[in-house]
């Protein structure tokens, strides 16, 4: 009988953006797709991926609105005893969006794990008092510093990595026409000598950032928007995606001209509702895929 070495492992519980697909009030092309069953298309929560060092336990990165539908139809992370149980350990914010922490609230359940995130992200959390339900005696809130090094959960050892961001939709002045810059963050997680980046969004591929993510053995990157006046184009939305805080896919500055170099596995993650890559026979997937790069989906399962 031979010991089987534990191997770190990536899980896609969420792959859509803020409002999932289909969207709930939303009847474009695609999210009508959806919902008519067409086998093209597949319906998608908004983005977490859980990461472990080992398959036995599990840190967070990001917590969607969705959560508990992505624990429900997740078997890695039910319980695994009688009564109260979970292999989840930590959670980690790169994020103070709406759909990168509502989810948290979903944890309530007097279950201990701890929260990782930086400074900022701590003070939005104290700041509402909503997530007060936390009991502190049992969920620890660990301040990361950005490009440090540390331990967590999940048997992992995390660098936050800053990205190019924008402040969380709730702290823009309201009606401002430009982009209110503010950091926004990557994870870089090691564990047996591999390394996943997440990083969800991004709203510029800057030479830094170019350098930071050449680390990852995988990267699961902001795939938000194909265009940048993709919302713009299908009379959903005013905003171009820069001034959302993410980077289109295409365009001279887009992620397949700015990333076609990364040596590691690249998926797109965070999609929105209205990109054409979400459907699997559309010029822009094959376009994606012809550049070596992946489309990520809910119970997608990687080995680091």
């Amino acid at each position: 009988m031979t010991d089987r070495q534990p191997k770190p492992v990536a899980v896609v519980l969420g792959s859509a953006a803020g409002g999932g697909f289909p969207q709930w009030n939303c009847g474009c092309r695609l999210c009508s797709l959806v919902r008519a069953g067409d086998p093209r298309v597949r319906a998608a929560t908004q983005a977490s991926v859980a990461v472990s060092g080992d398959g036995e336990s599990w840190l967070l990165v990001g917590a969607s609105p969705d959560l508990r539908q992505q624990l429900s139809q997740t078997p890695r992370l039910w319980p695994r005893t009688p009564g109260r149980d979970s292999p989840i350990t930590g959670v980690l914010l790169t994020g103070g969006d709406v759909d990168a922490i509502a989810g948290l609230l979903v944890l309530r359940e007097r279950q201990p794990f701890t929260i990782y995130a930086p400074a900022a992200l701590l003070d939005v959390l104290a700041d509402n008092h909503v997530f007060d339900v936390l009991d502190p005696a049992l969920v620890r809130r660990v301040e990361v510093t950005p490009m440090q090094p540390m331990t967590c959960a999940g048997n992992l050892t995390l660098t936050l990595l800053p990205m190019p961001g924008k402040v969380p939709l709730y702290q823009e002045v309201r009606d401002a026409t430009e982009p209110e810059a503010a950091p926004a963050y990557a994870a870089l997680l090691h564990a047996g000598g591999r390394s996943v980046i997440v990083a969800p969004g991004c709203a510029e591929i800057t030479d830094a950032v170019h350098t930071q993510l050449m680390q990852a053995d995988v990267l699961f990157f902001d795939g938000t928007l194909f265009t940048d006046d993709e919302m713009i184009a299908a009379g959903l939305g005013a905003k171009t995606g820069r001034r959302m805080g993410h980077t289109p896919i295409s365009g001279p500055n887009g992620t397949l001209t700015k990333l076609s170099d990364l040596p590691g596995r690249r998926i797109f993650l965070h999609i929105n509702n209205t990109n054409p890559i979400l459907l699997s026979d559309s010029p822009e997937r094959r376009a994606v895929e012809a550049a070596g790069f992946e489309v990520a989906y809910d119970g997608m399962e990687i080995d680091l």
